[in-house]
């Protein structure tokens, strides 16, 4: 007795309709941690920026519409100086890219930085 042959007609195409899907998905994700990094990155060069400025002596005006400048659209600056040293916290909301990521909740990145004032 000869065994019955098999038909794999259209298992390929069963296979793509499941893994395409998948792949955008990890793609979608991928692309949204890169969004997530950048911005981080952002917010730490804004505030180390600002709080090199205000150290020298820089208005603290000026440093923070650098901060702003820095980093993404929407961060709040807080600079707070004492005695000996400037700290500067700097907070971003990031919200999904748009398009097929706009479902994506948002995130918020924050970074400190802190600088001893120099001596005038």
């Amino acid at each position: 007795m000869r065994p019955l042959a098999r038909d794999d007609t259209g298992s390929a195409t069963a296979e793509l309709a499941i893994g395409v899907p998948l792949l955008v998905a990890l793609t979608a994700g991928l692309v949204w941690m890169l969004a997530l990094g950048a911005a981080q990155v952002r917010v730490v060069d804004a505030s180390r920026e600002a709080a090199r400025a205000v150290a020298r002596g820089d208005d603290v005006a000026a440093a923070t519409s650098l901060a702003q400048r820095i980093a993404p659209e929407g961060a709040r600056v807080r600079v707070q100086v004492g005695d000996d040293e400037v700290v500067v916290t700097t907070t971003a909301r990031v919200r999904g890219p748009g398009g097929l990521l706009g479902s994506l909740p948002g995130v918020t990145v924050s970074a400190d930085a802190l600088a001893l004032a120099e001596a005038s």
